[in-house]
């Protein structure tokens, strides 16, 4: 099975780097200093799953393709417990944000960085809650590995999610939550075991999936409770 344009996900990924996103914006969205902001990257890794099938039989992507996430622990200052992509803060030494959402990916879910093929970048989205400007960095898994929590001051645990799951209908909604200038409304992913991605994540994927033309029509007044 082949998805969007009909050439396999991977084409469409790098199709999407090569054309870029205009990522919706609105007021609650504006960094509250600009100048100011904290450079940020995370890595937003699909690959082919190696166990768990997709229960969705979604049509526009093969059942076998999944994306790399993980929990937040629930210490943390900011989005603490939240679903997330492997990602965090750009250092000096990293030589950009690529490099950055690879290094944070190796130290969060141990995986191997040898078997990951960095497609490119995608434009940086605001996150004003946290004051950081995150960078997209998009990522076909090569030759997957094991992966698994590192350290758990960071992440409760890790896992690979079949997009299939996320792109059905009945698992989709939106959750209203307090933004910097008032409450947002972010499109949400209900996982298994009633895990939830919402907020950043869950902007990025729904916007992703628009772009890559793999959504297909959900109840967008369906509101989740995270």
């Amino acid at each position: 099975m082949t998805a969007g344009d009909g050439t396999g996900p991977r084409a469409d990924l790098e199709r999407l780097v090569r054309e870029g996103v205009a990522w919706p914006t609105g007021p609650g969205r504006l960094l509250r200093d600009p100048g100011r902001a904290r450079r940020a990257a995370v890595l937003v890794l699909f690959g082919v799953l190696d166990s768990a099938p997709a229960h969705h039989d979604a049509q526009r992507v093969p059942a076998d393709l999944d994306v790399l996430l993980h929990r937040r622990a629930a210490t943390l200052g900011h989005h603490p417990g939240q679903v997330a992509f492997p990602g965090g803060g750009i250092d000096p030494q990293d030589a950009g944000p690529r490099e950055a959402a690879v290094r944070e990916a190796v130290e969060e879910t141990g995986l191997d960085p040898t078997g990951v093929d960095v497609l490119g970048t995608l434009a940086d989205v605001p996150l004003p809650v946290s004051d950081n400007l995150v960078t997209p960095v998009v990522a076909w898994w090569t030759r997957p590995s094991r992966v698994a929590a590192v350290d758990h001051t960071e992440a409760v645990d890790v896992f690979r999610t079949p997009v299939a799951d996320l792109l059905d209908p009945a698992r989709r909604g939106v959750v209203e939550h307090p933004g910097v200038r008032g409450t947002l409304r972010t499109p949400a992913f209900q996982l298994d075991d009633g895990v939830l991605v919402w907020g950043f994540t869950a902007f990025v994927l729904s916007v992703m999936f628009d772009r890559l033309g793999w959504s297909v029509p959900w109840d967008q007044a369906r509101t989740l409770v995270p």
